[in-house]
């Protein structure tokens, strides 16, 4: 099962599934909200446990009696607290960089105040960003990724946009964009964490600009029972774009015969 991160797709897993569907059964779904996943109705919000109930279904549906789940950044968090609810169910877990952001120390009721307000703004946005082109799009990740070089950067443009009047759209709820209104905590994910008793590999990108500083980071790791820890060369955050060979080598590598 491997989970996408925050504003990407099942096809952001780029080259990766092809890769494991040699040897595994694969499993790659869209998020709710996101890619071809239908948007949350009127009233609703994308409260980060309400992914953990559609992973559920989709596990039950297509999985297998034991699975092994990875997950990419806010996709690993997912996996991660899955993986703590139903610890009996996995094999083994790989987090791609996907054990939480910083922790911010925003009062509650501020935050609850710009989620309100931004969550007005949201509804009211229609499509959200148009550009004119997926060309246009392609460009736009290279922007904001450029270790993704320009063939990748337009198929996943292709996958990740709509049409709109006006040009294209990302498919991904505009809502999306809005922070939520409660805080990412490391002491409530440790306790989904310490229940996880299969083996837990985390992998980072060498250029990663989201790397949580080292202390950090094993300071987090340590709540996992079994974990080991890799870096993938010549990869940043978007690392299954980058090196997608060496990711599903990391991913085989936890998995074991």
């Amino acid at each position: 099962m491997l989970v996408h991160g925050f504003l990407d797709l099942a096809w952001g897993w780029d080259e990766v599934p092809a890769r494991l569907a040699e040897r595994f059964h694969v499993i790659a779904p869209d998020l709710r909200g996101h890619g071809d996943s239908d948007w949350i109705g009127a009233g609703g919000y994308y409260h980060f446990y309400d992914y953990l109930p559609d992973l559920d279904d989709v596990i039950a549906r297509l999985g297998r009696a034991r699975i092994v789940i990875c997950g990419h950044s806010m996709g690993g968090s997912v996996a991660a607290y899955w993986a703590g609810t139903r610890p009996e169910k996995v094999r083994a877990m790989a987090l791609l960089e996907g054990i939480g952001p910083p922790e911010v120390t925003t009062p509650i009721p501020e935050r609850a105040m710009r989620w309100i307000d931004a969550w007005k703004q949201a509804r009211g946005s229609g499509a959200g960003k148009v550009m004119a082109t997926v060309e246009d799009a392609a460009a736009r990740l290279r922007k904001h990724d450029p270790l993704l070089d320009p063939a990748r950067a337009l198929a996943l443009a292709g996958h990740g946009t709509r049409a709109v009047v006006g040009g294209v759209a990302w498919k991904h709820d505009p809502l999306h964009l809005t922070q939520g209104p409660h805080p990412y905590r490391v002491d409530v994910a440790a306790t989904f964490w310490q229940r996880v008793k299969a083996p837990v590999l985390y992998v980072e990108g060498s250029a990663s600009r989201f790397r949580l500083a080292d202390a950090d980071t094993e300071r987090r790791l340590a709540a996992f029972p079994d974990v080991r820890r890799v870096v993938i060369a010549d990869a940043g955050h978007m690392m299954m774009r980058h090196q997608p060979g060496r990711v599903a080598e990391a991913i085989m590598s936890i998995i074991g015969e």
